[in-house]
């Protein structure tokens, strides 16, 4: 994959200008969030936690980061679209800007170039870069240079430009068959708790937590942001083997997006699968794709293992 110009480098970091449609947005839905704690009810709490796993372990963390950004697992086309369609339900945006943003961080980890490090800033990496900076919107050429097998595909472009309209349609749903409170706690409050803790990997994760793995970057492993995020938060082990579909990689490191693709194999619906093992006779991190193992570059872990 070629690196962008310097320009495109460059342009990564700049504050763009006030993306008003998403400070209109989140503004919104904090407040709707807040309110939603006035409308308690069991159906609301169970909406909400339903599709807080909908979308940010089958849709985020199993579709559009393991599998679509990464290729960590191969599965039949319907079930891939049916994980990218799951991911709508966060709201970050179509599954091409949301691939892009995410290869171009890997590509430029913590350097010129990533669009949400904390080396700019928490905040910035946090939510600034939402607000004032790229917010997932790039332009054609990037978008062809790091997505080419997305952009291809007709059902990616189609979703990409609607990506909301599921949402939408879950919420009408919500309100007619719940009322207010239904609605409030499945989308907005929801809603904001995900996107928090999806920025925490791209915050926090760069912040604070254990290394385990010499990588170029400031990724930690941050286990409570895993805990948050369904196993996204082992952001080290990722960033030192990134094709890996599975993130936590000991026994105590807990990765639900990993056991959903393995209940997604067990059931066959999942093949070619990466994942990380140790290897004591080499004393290496080795990948190991099917029945195939090959050594990966960075598999030296740091002086003791964490």
């Amino acid at each position: 994959m070629k690196l962008e110009t310097r320009g495109e480098v460059q342009g990564a970091r700049e504050k763009l200008g006030v993306n008003w449609a998403n400070v209109i947005f989140l503004i919104v839905a904090h407040v709707a969030a807040v309110a939603a704690l006035f409308f308690w009810s069991w159906a609301a709490v169970i909406t909400a936690v339903v599709l807080y796993w909908i979308g940010g372990s089958l849709g985020i963390g199993m579709g559009y980061h393991r599998l679509l950004t990464h290729r960590g697992y191969k599965v039949p086309k319907p079930v891939e679209y049916f994980l990218a369609i799951c991911a709508t339900m966060a709201l970050e945006g179509g599954p091409i800007q949301w691939v892009v943003t995410h290869r171009i961080h890997h590509a430029h980890a913590d350097r010129a170039g990533d669009p949400h490090t904390p080396r700019d800033g928490g905040w910035w990496a946090h939510i600034g870069w939402i607000l004032w900076g790229t917010a997932q919107n790039h332009e054609p050429a990037t978008i062809a240079r790091y997505a080419p097998d997305l952009v291809k595909d007709p059902f990616y472009r189609l979703l990409n430009r609607f990506y909301y309209v599921p949402l939408l349609v879950v919420g009408i749903l919500l309100f007619v068959f719940g009322g207010w409170g239904v609605l409030l706690w499945g989308v907005f409050l929801r809603l904001i708790l995900a996107l928090h803790s999806t920025w925490l990997v791209n915050s926090a994760t760069h912040l604070w937590g254990r290394k385990r793995f010499e990588t170029d970057d400031d990724s930690r492993n941050t286990w409570w942001v895993a805990l948050l995020t369904f196993g996204e938060g082992w952001h080290n082990n990722h960033h030192a083997h990134p094709t890996s579909a599975r993130h936590g990689i000991r026994w105590y490191e807990f990765d639900l997006n990993w056991i959903g693709i393995r209940v997604l194999q067990l059931l066959g619906l999942a093949h070619s699968i990466k994942r990380l093992h140790f290897d004591r006779a080499a004393s290496a991190w080795q990948l190991v794709s099917s029945r195939v193992r090959s050594r990966v570059n960075r598999d030296k872990p740091l002086g003791n293992e964490i």
